[in-house]
């Protein structure tokens, strides 16, 4: 019997009427789901105390959704060259997107103090809450905050399992990996330039269109639509 996720086939939608990057987003989250159910697995024989305290955390994070910018450009940037080749690759490298914005979104939210994320706690403030009900030593938000940052390491070393896993199997895997390394190190420096700009009180136009140019112009459209573009080389 089939699952209610579509197959990769179905996700490719027809030469007729190729997905809209709306409906290739819901095929995405299909793939994404059949990701991170990989992943727990994994987690949990590597150790039921990590997979439950943090997999799952960054499972749930991830499940929970947002505006999947970077998977619609993705999905765009291949459709505008031409949409051929294996459409699985690109709806693997859409979830590895997701999961690496997953990673910058934790890793912001500790670095910010952010309470909440899409309207819940933020994953360092629910390791806190974690902290506490099982009267555990120590300062809850010092464990918190390092707790949240390895659930965000956890979050891109997922993202780079996936998109290595997407590049070796994929004719087009030099190009697809060139920009993927590109946008991690332009997120990183966005993600700097930012906390540096705060620290050193520099707000100027040149310093905002650095961090912008980074942070939103190549982090979520740019490099996104040539991740897409190089699965058709």
């Amino acid at each position: 019997m089939r699952g209610l996720r579509p197959t990769a086939a179905e996700a490719a939608g027809s030469a007729d009427r190729p997905l809209t990057a709306h409906e290739a987003v819901r095929a995405v989250e299909a793939e994404l789901g059949r990701v991170l159910d990989e992943r727990m697995c994994r987690a949990r024989e590597t150790d039921p105390v990590f997979a439950r305290d943090v997999a799952d955390r960054v499972s749930t994070f991830v499940r929970r959704g947002g505006k999947r910018l970077r998977t619609a450009f993705a999905w765009c940037g291949w459709r505008a060259v031409g949409g051929s080749g294996d459409v699985t690759a690109v709806l693997r490298t859409g979830a590895a997107l997701e999961l690496l914005q997953a990673c910058a979104l934790i890793h912001d939210d500790v670095m910010d103090g952010s309470p909440l994320r899409r309207g819940v706690p933020a994953v360092h403030v629910d390791l806190a809450r974690m902290h506490r009900t099982a009267r555990m030593t120590g300062r809850p938000e010092a464990f918190a905050l390092s707790a949240a940052v390895l659930a965000g390491d956890l979050a891109l070393a997922w993202a780079d399992d996936l998109l290595t896993e997407t590049a070796l199997g994929s004719p087009h895997g030099p190009g697809l990996f060139r920009e993927w390394q590109a946008m991690r190190g332009e997120m990183v420096a966005g993600q700097y330039r930012d906390i540096h700009a705060q620290a050193t009180g520099t707000s100027g136009l040149d310093e905002a269109v650095s961090i912008a140019t980074l942070k939103s112009a190549l982090y979520t459209v740019e490099r996104p639509l040539a991740l897409g573009a190089a699965l058709t080389g």
